[in-house]
């Protein structure tokens, strides 16, 4: 087996572009899964040479050489997108993060991602909201549980386009809200500010401490919406020099 025969191995994976090819040629039918890797690692790794590999359906049932396989420039992207499916999510994660995949894979990388959240574990899914990218957040920031989204802040991929709609949501958690004021990064940003201010599911302590740092319209957005709490609204009508409400 060629599998079993370290020197094919390190042929396959340091031979000029027609000694690779002859040597695929050769010797596919007995290859494992590790030689198989060794020949995609290889710079002269073309097309052709991807397509014979690819014709052995024992090659494609590890799960290893698929992932590396999709991820390979040569590899027909028709037939990586076919592949993307097969993918667990640990590899479905590392392929959408990786910036010299083509755009097309890393976006059905990150689609299929977000549809196997229903199937993963909690610790599974603050693992993933930490890396996760932008179509994955934007399931996860619908998650109920509040570990999830304080991963979720931390992802460097998070933008306040892909936040908003969470703190703006008449069904967020106030613990959750609440984090996301407290949240190093976030909280200090304007545009989250007015938006938790103006969220009535905010906790009144956290929306009462964020009402000083707000301009005066947005203020005065606050004093005027009924649907906040009492001292909410009190505290922006002080805020403006009018006699509260």
């Amino acid at each position: 087996m060629a599998g079993r025969n370290p020197e094919l191995r390190q042929q396959l994976r340091e031979a000029s572009d027609s000694r690779l090819l002859e040597l695929v040629r050769e010797h596919c039918g007995e290859m494992d899964p590790g030689s198989a890797r060794q020949v995609l690692r290889n710079p002269f790794a073309t097309r052709e040479v991807i397509e014979i590999l690819m014709s052995e359906r024992r090659l494609l049932s590890a799960q290893e050489f698929r992932r590396e396989l999709v991820a390979h420039p040569q590899t027909p992207e028709v037939r990586a997108l076919d592949l993307v499916s097969g993918l667990f999510w640990r590899d479905l994660l590392k392929l959408a993060a990786d910036v010299k995949a083509r755009p097309r894979i890393r976006r059905a990388a990150d689609t299929r991602l977000a549809e196997k959240l229903p199937g993963l574990s909690a610790g599974e899914r603050v693992a993933l909201a930490r890396q996760a990218g932008p179509g994955t957040i934007s399931r996860l920031r619908n998650d109920r549980d509040p570990r999830v989204i304080s991963a979720l802040l931390e992802n460097p991929r998070m933008t306040e386009g892909l936040l908003g709609p969470l703190v703006s949501s008449d069904t967020a958690h106030p613990d959750v809200l609440a984090r996301v004021a407290a949240d190093r990064r976030w909280g200090v940003r304007y545009g989250i500010r007015t938006i938790l201010a103006r969220n009535p599911r905010t906790p009144v302590p956290t929306a009462l401490g964020i009402l000083s740092s707000l301009k005066k319209r947005d203020l005065a957005a606050v004093a005027s919406d009924w649907r906040l709490a009492a001292p909410v609204r009190k505290r922006a009508n002080v805020l403006l020099g009018r006699d509260p409400v």
